[in-house]
C-alpha cells in the first residue's frame, strides 16, 4: 500500500516539473505510476489530494525549530533553508513556479502559525497591526525561497538567512520596542519638520 502510494506521489512530482500543475490530470499520473484507476482511487480522491499528501515530505514545514534564545527571533530561518536545498527536487515541485500555488498557501499558513508565536513571545499583543507584521516577514522569507528555488538566485542557505534577517529584523524590533526607535532629526534647511513624522505605533498597542 505504501509502494503504491509513493508511486503515485512521486509520478505527480516529475509531471509537475515536466509540465506544470495545472497540465496534469488524473489519468496522467495513473499512467506514469503504472496504477489501475481503481487503485488510485482507492488511495486518493484527485490529484490535489495527491499534491498535499506530499506535505508531509517537506520536513521543514513540520518542525520548525523554536527559538533558541529571547532575542533570537526567527531561529526557523537558516535551517528552513537548509532543508529547502537537501529537498531541492520535490521543493522545485510543489512550491516552485509550476506547482499552481495550492501548496505554497499551505506553507504561508503554517510559516504565518510560527511567526505569530515568535512575535506573542517576544511582547507584541494580538491586534491588526501584528496581524500586519505576521504577513511581512512571511512574504519576504517566502519570496527569498521561491527565488532559491525558481533560480533566480544561487545564494547559499546562510546568505538566503542573512538576507532575510536584514530585511526583517531592524523593522520588526522597532514594532515590538517603538520606544528605542531612532528619532528624526530637528527641522532644518531641506529637512522634513519632525511633526510631519508621526510616531512609531507599538504592535498590538
Amino acid at each position: 500500500m505504501r509502494r503504491t502510494r509513493r508511486l503515485v506521489q512521486q509520478a505527480l512530482v516529475e509531471l509537475i516539473l515536466e509540465k506544470g500543475y495545472d497540465a496534469v490530470t488524473v489519468t496522467d499520473i495513473i499512467v506514469r505510476a503504472d496504477v489501475g484507476r481503481s487503485t488510485f482511487y482507492a488511495h486518493f480522491t484527485d490529484k490535489q489530494d495527491v499534491l498535499f499528501s506530499n506535505l508531509g515530505e517537506l520536513a521543514f514545514l513540520h518542525r520548525l525549530p523554536a527559538a533558541r534564545e529571547a532575542e533570537e527571533l526567527f531561529a526557523f530561518s537558516r535551517p528552513m533553508f537548509e532543508h529547502v536545498r537537501e529537498q531541492e527536487r520535490l521543493v522545485r515541485a510543489l512550491l516552485g513556479r509550476r506547482s499552481g500555488g495550492l501548496v505554497q498557501a499551505r506553507g504561508e499558513e503554517l510559516l504565518a502559525a510560527v511567526v505569530r508565536d515568535e512575535l506573542v513571545a517576544a511582547g507584541a499583543r494580538p491586534s491588526p497591526g501584528l496581524d500586519l507584521l505576521v504577513v511581512c516577514v512571511v512574504g519576504a522569507f517566502m519570496g527569498l525561497m521561491r527565488a532559491w528555488v525558481d533560480g533566480e538566485t544561487g545564494a547559499s542557505p546562510a546568505e538566503l538567512d542573512a538576507a532575510f534577517r536584514a530585511a526583517v529584523t531592524p523593522g520588526v524590533r522597532v514594532a515590538l520596542r517603538p520606544d528605542e526607535a531612532p528619532r528624526p532629526p530637528h527641522a532644518g534647511a531641506g529637512s522634513v519638520p519632525t511633526h510631519a513624522c508621526a510616531e512609531p505605533t507599538a504592535v498590538g498597542g
